[in-house]
């Protein structure tokens, strides 16, 4: 898979955009059922009215963009400092394996108990990453 601490960095953004293309080809077909024109949905909440499925992978696409930019700057402090070995390396991915599942589970059965154990774990996850870095530090 690489052994890049750069390479889960990257995987994220695949995946984040992976979930784009989910969240539109829902979106666009549940918003034209719905009869809702395009521009009635500028304002957040506009579109709650949508079937879950639709809202669920748009929920997951804007989560994407939430924690996981705490692990991009941890990724790329992590390479500049020369902190990449192969710990870090195994934890990063261990950060994106989680985030998957944590998208796969929303956007598809969204049970919150799951979702929220896989984001808990994630975020040890990047805990142990800061804390390693700042280890290193010493």
């Amino acid at each position: 898979m690489g052994s890049s601490i750069l390479t889960p960095a990257l995987a994220l953004v695949v995946w984040t955009l992976a979930i784009w293309m989910v969240m539109y080809s829902r979106r666009i077909p549940a918003m034209q059922a719905a009869k809702i024109d395009p521009d009635s949905a500028r304002h957040p909440g506009s579109l709650d009215t949508l079937p879950a499925s639709a809202r669920s992978a748009a929920d997951n696409y804007n989560h994407l963009h939430e924690a996981p930019t705490i692990f991009y700057a941890l990724v790329f402090y992590t390479h500049l400092a020369g902190n990449a070995d192969p710990w870090f390396v195994v934890l990063a991915w261990a950060y994106v394996g989680l985030r998957v599942m944590h998208s796969l589970v929303q956007v598809t059965i969204n049970k919150v108990l799951i979702r929220f154990a896989l984001f808990t774990l994630s975020t040890l996850v990047l805990m142990a990453i800061a804390v390693g870095n700042l280890l290193m530090l010493s």
